[in-house]
């Protein structure tokens, strides 16, 4: 009987635990792949050590793989997974947060301090001269004097562009009255005005142009013109419309026409009212003698000389024409102010006004040096 109580190993199995629905807490969702990890290993309760040395071989269970404490389980699908990585290979680190957040401020700082530029229009424009002269006035001290004693401009000569290339073209290191002479010539091989149109320059031949006196590599010039016309490279509208940095860069491509040729087309042609010849000997010469400098200003040098007459450098530049004009060489713009070499200025303004052409007639005294080369 003895060895039969002790055999018996029914006493000894465990008794699982049934637990009534409602004495259960509710578990929140966020945990619930937790609480299910939990749940399966606590399923089955373990019994004291010295119940479990009685019971069979066949019954004692297998050990149990899950930690004690289990991790959060989550399942994750190839795009999760790889939006998840894409998103911390994207994510910046400290210093380039930080770099970034140092360029926003210092952007927003220079706009804060980007003072407000005035729009200037064309010259030709009613008005618009008179605004560029009181905002030069106050913009250079200096220039007020030789504003006060000079004539203001006028920008009232208006001819197609492509007519006024070919003149610029055809007065190119020629002195004035030589100049005016082969334009009358040419203007009536080409029957007036009105006729010079690319089709016309084309058909005209070397020795045609040579007979007038145009010479055979400005006979070249005037068809390299033409042929850009025609090709669709130049038009007469296009070259309205364009900026003046983009009109420069087109105008230069033609085969003798350079930066000065521009810059006067620009002023003279088409009124544009922030044009800065740097390459001119006359308005070097003029800010020279303005700011009372020892040297002849580089052409590298005259934009920041030039920078507060921003943005009617064209007027300022057509006096600095006047300036030398109408002096002898005296040191300061004072001096004319005072009434220097005033009659002679006169005399030569007079003179200045009865010409209505495309070029100031003091321009042609500023082609002796090479910085007034034409283009090739």
């Amino acid at each position: 009987m003895g060895d039969q109580t002790q055999g018996q190993p029914q006493s000894l199995t465990p008794t699982p635990t049934h637990i009534h629905p409602q004495q259960l807490s509710p578990i929140p969702a966020v945990a619930l792949t937790t609480v299910s990890a939990v749940t399966i290993a606590n399923s089955h309760t373990t019994p004291p050590d010295s119940q479990l040395n009685n019971v069979p071989p066949q019954l004692t269970p297998p050990p149990s793989k899950i930690p004690l404490r289990p991790r959060k389980i989550r399942k994750l699908s190839p795009d999760t997974a790889t939006s998840q990585s894409h998103t911390e290979s994207t994510k910046p680190n400290s210093a380039t947060v930080k770099r970034g957040t140092n360029k926003n401020i210092n952007q927003q700082q220079q706009r804060a301090l980007v003072v407000p530029r005035i729009v200037a229009r064309s010259l030709s424009f009613e008005g618009e001269v008179e605004i560029a002269l009181r905002y030069l006035r106050n913009a250079d001290p200096l220039l007020a004097p030789l504003i006060d004693i000079h004539q203001s401009p006028t920008f009232d000569t208006f001819h197609t562009p492509f007519l006024a290339l070919t003149r610029s073209i055809l007065y190119q290191q020629l002195a004035y009255k030589a100049g005016t002479s082969i334009y009358t010539r040419f203007i009536s091989l080409c029957g007036g005005e009105p006729g010079v149109v690319p089709e016309t320059v084309l058909a005209l031949t070397p020795q045609q142009l040579r007979q007038i006196g145009v010479s055979g590599r400005k006979a070249s010039y005037l068809h390299d013109l033409a042929r850009k016309y025609q090709n669709g490279i130049l038009s007469d509208s296009a070259i309205v419309n364009m900026d003046d940095k983009s009109l420069f860069t087109m105008l230069t491509m033609v085969n003798g026409i350079g930066s000065w040729s521009v810059h006067m087309f620009m002023i003279f042609s088409l009124h544009r009212p922030d044009v800065l010849p740097i390459n001119d000997l006359g308005v070097r010469k003029g800010v020279q003698l303005l700011y009372n400098l020892q040297d002849l200003p580089r052409p590298s040098q005259m934009d920041q000389l030039c920078e507060k007459w921003r943005p009617y450098r064209s007027v300022a530049s057509w006096y600095m024409w006047r300036f030398i004009e109408a002096k002898g060489t005296p040191s300061s713009a004072v001096a004319v102010a005072t009434g220097a070499a005033l009659h002679q200025h006169q005399q030569e303004q007079q003179q200045h006004s009865q010409q209505s052409q495309l070029l100031d007639p003091i321009n042609s005294m500023f082609n002796l040096g090479a910085t007034c080369a034409w283009g090739q």
